[in-house]
């Protein structure tokens, strides 16, 4: 699933960085060398790396 349609970030991006230690979805663009642009990704990419904090 796309989950960034702006940076091309995919939902096994997002899980990726979750498990490298991005506790945010800031942090999590910032470690894929990229910056949030319209927003609306925020909220998936959070639940998305709360699954996998919920997971570890």
């Amino acid at each position: 699933m796309v989950v960034c349609v702006c940076n091309a970030i995919r939902e096994s991006d997002v899980r990726q960085c979750a498990r490298s230690g991005c506790r945010t979805p800031c942090q999590a663009f910032r470690s894929m060398n990229r910056q949030p642009k319209c927003g609306q990704c925020a909220s998936t990419a959070r639940a998305i790396i709360d699954e996998e904090l919920a997971a570890a």
